[in-house]
């Protein structure tokens, strides 16, 4: 699919537009900085419109350089997939559900997700740009399922937890559970434009967001109680 080149993981980093200073002497930070634009110009763009000729200006670097390091717009494009699903499964990972109890830790696991969500408006732009296209370009990723294996691994032990602590039923499919968490806590994002226009309300206002997430995390502990 793409040419080999350095490793660079975007996980522990927060996109940003441009880059100050030309990075050829640092193979790793120059494909860092790549991917860290192009996840904002697919985000706001799509695949269709985004351009490497602009991401290479704004990284001060070449389309020469950005086909060196991705192979091609496509392998770019799927990188920029895998780094995102790979920031928020590292941090989702990092929560320490394990000393919690059931509820509590289901509390944190779906209030995290509408947190990050909340402040992640470009990666659910991309998400919905692969949904476009059908998941097409996530399809070509060889590590894109191995990277989302931790949250189906982290709702299904704090799950399993509860129903053997007799506070959640044992009927529900973890990845179903999941689903719907992703679901609600999407939804809040994706819509929100719309949403607020039609009803009129501002779901961007600190009151509505705190609302929000409260119902979200109690209907899912509803769902999955006893």
């Amino acid at each position: 699919m793409t040419q080999s080149a350095p490793t660079a993981s975007a996980s522990s980093a927060k996109p940003k537009r441009g880059a100050s200073t030309t990075r050829t002497n640092d193979p790793e930070a120059t494909a860092l900085n790549i991917i860290e634009v192009a996840t904002q110009e697919f985000a706001s763009k799509g695949l269709a419109g985004a351009r490497i000729d602009e991401i290479a200006a704004l990284t001060r670097t070449s389309k020469r350089m950005i086909y060196y390091y991705f192979g091609s717009k496509e392998g770019l494009y799927v990188r920029v997939l895998e780094e995102a699903y790979g920031r928020i499964r590292g941090i989702e990972s990092g929560l320490q559900l394990d000393g919690l109890e059931p509820e509590v830790a289901m509390r944190v696991l779906v209030g995290f997700t509408f947190d990050y969500q909340l402040a992640s408006p470009d990666f659910i732009r991309l998400v919905m740009n692969e949904n476009m296209h059908k998941g097409e370009f996530l399809a070509q990723s060889k590590s894109i399922r191995q990277l989302n294996v931790p949250a189906i691994d982290a709702v299904t032990s704090v799950y399993q937890r509860g129903v053997k602590a007799g506070v959640f039923r044992s009927s529900v499919d973890p990845v179903d559970l999941h689903m719907s968490i992703s679901a609600l806590c999407f939804f809040n994002v994706s819509n929100q434009h719309t949403f607020s226009l039609i009803f009129k309300r501002a779901l961007d206002s600190a009151d509505n967001i705190a609302a929000r997430r409260e119902s979200i995390v109690e209907m899912i502990l509803r769902f999955i109680a006893k």
